[in-house]
């Protein structure tokens, strides 16, 4: 059975248990045990999915004793004829499922980016003995993840990436929810003129989050009460995973003393790269 594992942004949650809850041919879903997975666990179950937890080196035994209950029947049952054909049906389209492993990574490596690579290269080496591919489910992060291509070139297991229908790799979560880095652009081109932070329902929802992970209470108030910043961008992605979006975005905006606007945003990059990667193991030669 392929593996596909995928390395994850917090703040990409959302689009994560978005994709995973449309894909119907998961035969056995990992996400590995860790302090920051209690939200993605109670969105994917939202979504029907359910979900195996463990330590990140039990993950190899599961795979391989992984149970698919759709394929074990009985002889009795596959005597009647209807019941043989829904399970020919389920057995061919056996040859799409896949295993796939997440690794949500903390959100408080945004605070020193260095860190952030290390720990996202470090995961990409572990797991990679298990994976017939690899979802990083990051942007470039200021740059600091551009060279992954590059530094795995000789690694078995490929890489695949968040990618827009143009090609290029995006440069965070915003650009993903925007539709990629040109959307980005046109974005900032429009806020011209004006500080501008883009929310999304992960970052209304955890911005808090970065002063308590950064061990400095003072970093959220110190970069955002400068003057220059004054316009807070509600990024509508259409998941509606977070229930308290509005309200969140309105606290953030009395805080620092901003004016909101919307903008249209949407989860279609991450699938669009999600299901490519899953299409590639699935047909790997």
């Amino acid at each position: 059975m392929p593996v596909l594992s995928i390395i994850a942004c917090g703040m990409l949650e959302d689009e994560l248990a978005h994709v995973l809850s449309r894909d119907r041919n998961i035969k056995q879903l990992i996400v590995v045990e860790n302090r920051n997975i209690s939200g993605l666990l109670r969105k994917l179950r939202s979504g029907n999915s359910i979900p195996r937890t463990a330590p990140l080196d039990r993950v190899p035994v599961l795979l391989k004793t992984g149970f698919d209950p759709y394929l074990q029947v009985s002889k009795s049952l596959k005597k009647f004829p209807f019941i043989e054909k829904m399970f020919q049906k389920i057995e061919s389209e056996a040859e799409e499922r896949i295993d796939v492993v997440v690794n949500l990574l903390r959100l408080g490596l945004h605070t020193d980016l260095e860190l952030l690579k290390s720990e996202v290269y470090k995961s990409i080496r572990e797991m990679a003995v298990f994976s017939d591919g690899i979802l990083i489910f990051y942007g470039t992060c200021g740059h600091v993840l551009g060279d992954l291509e590059k530094d795995f070139t000789d690694m078995k297991c490929p890489l695949f990436f968040l990618k827009d229908r143009s090609g290029e790799i995006v440069e965070d979560c915003i650009s993903a929810a925007l539709g990629g880095n040109d959307a980005y652009a046109e974005a900032m081109l429009a806020c011209r003129g004006k500080g501008t932070i883009y929310l999304t329902p992960m970052w209304a929802s955890s911005w808090k989050k970065f002063e308590i992970e950064s061990g400095n209470r003072d970093l959220n108030h110190r970069y955002l009460r400068n003057p220059r910043y004054c316009l807070a961008v509600k990024i509508e992605t259409g998941l509606s995973y977070e229930p308290d979006f509005h309200e969140n975005v309105q606290e953030f905006a009395r805080t620092f003393g901003m004016e909101i606007t919307g903008m249209k945003g949407g989860a279609e990059i991450a699938e669009y790269s999600y299901f490519a990667a899953r299409k590639k193991i699935v047909r790997k030669p």
